[in-house]
């Protein structure tokens, strides 16, 4: 490793740069270690603060918040030569400040002091935003466990869409969020969704397709071959008439993946208003008002404890009573079929109907009573 010569000079890169003023912040007094020598600011940092992640500490040191001896580093890639004194400005997360606590019901399913786990329900958006400043997860959070609000974004580390139910997973400390973050990226959390989509699904399969902004429709995620890699794979668990509930197992996290993806290979969820509508490459599929997604299971590692965890959730009310619906259209369907012989052809006038009892006029409420 290359150390960096020292300077007998105190300037370093930045140090004339415009900043905001961060005396009002909480500051972190730290000392690069002599084995340090030679790395970047940012990996120093990350080895200092282990609570926080890579890319919120590059942040900062972007936004002016880090002083080497008396001067601002503005450069993440700066080197060090071991010995300098580091000053921290921490900066407070600005959707966790402007958030108030909300008696908003929560439904846990698991808590520690680590972490908790909750199904959220369909409705019910995650982050406070344009259009949805209240009444929020985050909100809800808040009120629950006040002490979130030192967390940023109050301990949340991945998202559900608004009208998606389901499980997800919520930090209670920082270095529990860190860790999180960091299971994210090495894609050893694991989510399982279950999906009703359009159309007949015949075999498993993986959807390995970059993903970005809508190149005209900016509100919208698709399919772009300079886009983020995405790549979710699905397999069939009951086939209807006209439509097919899959399990997607996610191996990157983009927005709207699940949406995007199955709408890519000519499976759209039901009800999904977004990216559901205008095909006429599938049928129709049933009315539901919202798409018919719900992140069933989430697997991940404890934090604190290192064990592998899993959490399993059932399906919602409304996902339950449509696909209940139909189940039976489908198993009357294939009644139909199989009670369709060419048995009663042969016999001239059909066949004889004998009733069981009465003479035949009675109706089928009083043969029911």
């Amino acid at each position: 490793m290359k150390i960096p010569q020292k300077n007998t000079q105190t300037d370093l890169p930045g140090q004339n740069i415009e900043r905001a003023d961060y005396s009002a912040n909480a500051r972190i007094a730290l000392s690069v270690p002599a084995e340090c020598g030679g790395q970047r600011l940012d990996q120093i940092l990350a080895r200092l603060l282990p609570q926080h992640s890579r890319n919120r500490l590059q942040n900062w040191i972007r936004e002016g918040r880090v002083d080497v001896g008396a001067s601002a580093v503005t450069e993440p890639r700066q080197k060090l030569w071991g010995g300098e004194k580091i000053n921290v400005a921490v900066a407070p997360d600005e959707r966790t400040e402007s958030a108030a606590p909300e008696n908003i019901p929560l439904h846990i399913v698991h808590e520690d002091e680590t972490l908790l786990v909750l199904d959220k329900p369909a409705g019910l958006v995650v982050h406070p935003g344009s259009g949805n400043w209240s009444g929020t997860l985050l909100n809800a959070l808040l009120h629950y466990a006040p002490q979130l609000d030192k967390v940023p974004r109050a301990g949340i580390v991945h998202r559900l869409d608004k009208d998606t139910s389901g499980l997800m997973v919520v930090a209670k400390t920082l270095e529990a969020q860190t860790d999180l973050v960091r299971q994210m990226q090495a894609r050893t959390v694991k989510r399982y969704y279950q999906a009703l989509v359009r159309g007949i699904v015949d075999r498993a399969g993986t959807v390995d397709a970059p993903m970005g902004r809508h190149p005209t429709l900016r509100t919208k995620m698709a399919v772009v071959k300079t886009g983020k890699p995405a790549r979710t794979h699905y397999r069939v668990v009951e086939p209807f008439i006209d439509c097919t509930l899959v399990e997607c197992a996610l191996e990157t996290g983009r927005t709207h993946q699940i949406r995007v993806h199955m709408t890519s290979i000519a499976h759209p969820l039901v009800g999904d208003p977004v990216y559901g509508g205008g095909t006429s490459r599938v049928p129709k599929g049933p009315p539901f008002d919202r798409q018919a997604l719900h992140a069933r299971r989430l697997g991940l590692v404890h934090p604190a404890s290192g064990k592998p965890m899993m959490w399993k959730s059932q399906l919602p009310d409304d996902m339950a009573e449509l696909i209940a619906i139909l189940r039976s259209e489908a198993f009357e369907a294939r009644a139909i079929e199989e009670d369709d012989d060419d048995w009663d052809e042969d016999l001239e006038g059909g066949p004889e109907i004998i009733y069981a009892r009465g003479d035949g006029e009675s109706d089928d409420d009083e043969i029911d009573e």
